[in-house]
């Protein structure tokens, strides 16, 4: 144990800027709120932009209170610490080990008789045992081991003793499910401790206010603050813009025509974290680098949530030590890990929202008064101008809120289920508990009683099946008594619904992480891939395993996981038509948007690039049939509903049948007619109308619903997985969740889970409120109908989405590297 690097005299808050001192800093004003709030007895929301201090700046207020409390240092007895005092709650597994070396730093320094260990799915069965006999002064943690620690009756005692609870990155959290089963788990420790204090730590986040009242939950008997500390953190942004501008851009090749470039600049710099938007993005990309400097092997490494937890501390320590001139990474090194060595983000890809780019440009220079540095590298020219529209929103203070979730009911029955095997609860307490949740606060008496008859007798269709009767009422409590029902609860508790996931190891038995099933039951033996930075060959599937062997030659296929899809965000939507409108009228400000003049100027020769205020629509006939391209600029997941809505309305005009494809800037309908769209425009085809109605019409919203209710049935606790080495297939948790729907929809038509299937379809796949907004704003601008020779720079990777239907003995980019040439010679000879 370090000595104390005070005298014992000192006050507690000399102790704190002594430490302050040895570590070359000092305290900022904000911090110094936030200490003084804590000691204070107030909970709130810290918001400082990434790298400035916060976790000092929430932890230091629990470790000033307790030097205050015990100010003499002759009776610390570091043999027996103080019981449990603080819960630190991070988003992500594996931020758990580098947030404990984080607060750990000060804790050694202060010579302080605190014990401080993790908790999350990747800690030792041994330690989790020993947490449930006592627990450490301090607990870093996730949203689902929380919700399990409180499975725990025995638990409770001792969590009734929490002075205070932190949530650290707490804008990853804000409108998730995740999030709300925290909101949940905070509402059962306040009923438990009423004076708990809950601080929340935030960066990067446009709506502050509701952020607060989602973690404070039922505000009125807290003194809650708010605490602003560094809102802009200098950013130095630039692009590697490529020696060649495509005229003709499409997205699919995910740039790595642009590997060259940079590695150069990788050469330069000392430490660097490349973040690619997918987890096959980055195994792709750590592949190219290494064939571009073979000389690199070990000096660069990948790290992505689907690695074993051994490979990312490797990791994580090569960088924290300076030995890793690069890592290629996903959002797994997004959040709180605190590596003051990197000097340099690359960010390959645009991130689609100014807030991510914020966050991840954070990361480098990671201290109050150094320059963050991010480079960015399109992977098509569009994304150029994306870029451009960040740079607006960011300078403009244009961060994107967090829309909030209302009472999903599949969480809150996992949530009842859980207190009802961590000791049990009674109908009124537990109502009244959980209305001071801020997503519940509206929660009605009836769908109060649907959530308990659903959790103790499966609701009005299930009745008939005891495996759906979970909970039990024994004398007005309702409690979990049957061991398999809690066995099978506590090992499927969360919300994060993905493919069933199965292990990826050598057949020595090393594990190099997990990839889902729906992958690798598409492969062979023999069949080579790329995973965890290697090249491996499928040797055989056993026991929820995939065995592999390294492998030489070239991959057949890269794996692909669930939930790498970023919609652009409406944030971006705005800056992204105000810097078109920009170039409409010659104005290319920046050197992104000075790289695009080429494609600009044949954009304008062949049609036009359109004002904010207009809606562009080019009529271009192929040989393939008449093609309708329609450009909104407001992200993929909106115009997948105006693609499906355009086409019903269309056809409802004139019989007409439609194919379509999207993307974030537009959407393409294709038919083998020609579309009077003239026509349409004048018939309302753009009116917002009775819109969700019509959204339900034009798509095939039963099996949409379907889809989501599969993720739903499994949070609610329908559907298990399984136990560990004896896990269900994807196929046959799909087909016991479509059974499900069908069954209610038959016979139990308003259940409530249904409803919530449909109104996630319409708000989070469709975001039909946003659709709404966009149908507005079409309604009051100027429709501009262009009808152009040819294909033109903005249709271009529209129509290369459509053409992927297609079956093609050659490949896709060869296909599209000569419709490029074919369209460059036409412009050659326009020009």
């Amino acid at each position: 144990m370090n000595q104390p690097i005070a005298p014992k005299r000192e006050t507690p808050s000399r102790i704190v800027d002594g430490y302050f001192a040895s570590i070359g800093w000092k305290p900022f004003a904000f911090q110094r709120t936030v200490w003084r709030a804590y000691r204070d007895g107030y909970s709130g929301l810290l918001h400082s932009a990434t790298g400035t201090g916060k976790t000092l700046g929430v932890w230091m207020g629990p470790l000033l209170k307790w030097l205050q409390e015990n100010p003499d240092q002759t009776k610390w007895n570091p043999k027996r610490p103080p019981s449990v005092r603080v819960l630190w709650i991070t988003p992500l597994r594996a931020l758990a080990g580098d947030t404990e070396k984080s607060l750990r730093a000060p804790i050694d320094a202060l010579g302080l008789p605190w014990t401080l260990d993790s908790r999350t799915g990747d800690s030792k069965q041994s330690a989790k045992a020993r947490q449930l006999r006592k627990l450490p002064t301090a607990l870093v943690t996730t949203p689902e081991s929380l919700s399990l620690m409180l499975t725990h009756e025995k638990l409770l005692p001792q969590l009734s003793q929490l002075e205070g609870v932190i949530v650290d990155e707490w804008h990853e959290l804000l409108g998730t499910k995740r999030g709300i089963q925290t909101e949940l788990a905070l509402s059962r420790l306040r009923a438990l401790n009423p004076d708990l204090r809950v601080w929340g730590v935030s960066a990067t986040l446009g709506n502050l206010d509701e952020a607060c009242s989602a973690l404070m939950g039922d505000r009125s008997q807290y003194r809650v603050k708010v605490v602003e500390g560094f809102k802009n953190k200098k950013v130095k942004l630039e692009s590697i813009i490529p020696a060649k501008m495509d005229r003709f851009p499409w997205s699919g090749h995910i740039g790595t025509k642009m590997v060259p470039q940079v590695a150069k600049l990788l050469e330069s710099i000392n430490s660097t974290l490349v973040f690619a938007n997918t987890r096959s993005q980055t195994e792709i990309w750590y592949q190219h680098l290494l064939k571009q400097k073979p000389e690199w092997a070990g000096l660069i490494a990948i790290h992505h949530g689907s690695l074993d937890m051994s490979v990312r501390r490797w990791v994580e320590d090569g960088l924290r030590d300076g030995k890793l001139r690069a890592v290629v990474c996903t959002s797994s090194l997004d959040l709180g890990v605190d590596f003051t060595a990197v000097d340099l983000v690359i960010q390959i890809g645009s991130p689609k929202g100014a807030a991510r780019l914020l966050q991840r440009a954070g990361r480098s220079g990671h201290q109050p008064d150094a320059v963050s540095r991010l480079a960015f590298v399109p992977t098509n020219a569009m994304e150029l101008i994306e870029l451009a529209a960040a740079q607006d929103a960011i300078r403009g203070g244009r961060l994107e809120a967090r829309p909030l979730l209302e009472k999903p009911l599949d969480v809150l029955s996992q949530h009842v289920v859980s207190i009802a095997i961590g000791g049990g609860f009674t109908s009124d307490e537990l109502l009244q508990e959980v209305r001071t949740a801020f997503a519940y606060r509206s929660l009605t008496d009836d769908e109060w009683q649907w959530v308990l008859n659903f959790v103790v007798r499966g609701g009005e269709s299930l009745e008939a099946y005891p495996d759906f009767h979970r909970v039990e009422v024994l004398d007005g409590r309702y409690q979990v008594t049957v061991r398999r029902t809690i066995t099978n609860h506590r090992i499927n508790i969360g919300t994060i619904v993905s493919d069933t996931s199965m292990q990826v190891k050598y057949l020595k038995g090393k594990t190099l992480g997990t990839a889902e099933e729906s992958f690798l039951s598409k492969l062979a033996a023999g069949d080579k891939f790329l995973f965890a930075g290697r090249l491996v060959e499928l040797v055989r599937v056993k026991d929820n395993a995939a065995y592999v062997r390294r492998a030489t030659g070239k991959p057949d296929t890269v794996p692909r996981w669930m939930g790498g899809r970023m919609p652009l965000s409406s944030e971006m939507s705005d800056a992204l038509r105000y810097r078109i409108e920009q170039a409409s009228e010659g104005k290319l400000v920046g050197r992104e948007m000075k790289a695009l003049r080429p494609l600009f100027e044949l954009q304008s020769q062949w049609s036009v690039l359109p004002r904010s205020d207009e809606l562009l629509i080019e009529k271009v006939k192929t040989r393939n049939g008449y093609h309708l391209f329609v450009f909104p600029f407001e992200g993929r997941l909106v115009h997948e509903g105006l693609a499906a809505l355009f086409a019903y309305r269309l056809s409802r005009l004139r019989k007409q049948s439609f194919s379509m494809a999207c993307n974030d800037h537009g959407i393409v309908l294709q038919s083998p007619t020609a579309i009077e769209v003239e026509h349409a425009v004048t018939a309302g085809v753009f009116a917002t109308g009775d819109l969700v109605e019509e959204i339900l019409l034009s798509m095939n919203s039963t099996e949409m619903a379907k889809r989501q209710f599969r993720q739903i049935a499994r949070v609610a606790g329908l559907i298990q997985p399984g136990l560990p080495g004896r896990r269900k297939s994807a196929n046959h948790l799909q087909a016991s969740s479509n059974l499900f729907f069908d069954v209610f929809t038959q016979y139990d038509s308003d259940n409530l889970l249904l409803e919530q299937s449909r109104r996630e379809v319409l708000e989070q796949q469709l975001e039909s409120s946003r659709m709404r907004q966009t149908l507005q704003r079409i309604e009051a601008s100027r429709i501009v109908v262009n009808e152009p020779p040819r294909v033109t720079p903005l249709a271009f990777g529209l129509f290369v989405d459509k053409l992927r239907e297609r079956v093609s003995s050659e490949t896709l980019a060869d296909r599209v590297k000569r419709m490029q040439e074919d369209l460059e010679r036409v412009a050659a000879n326009s020009s």
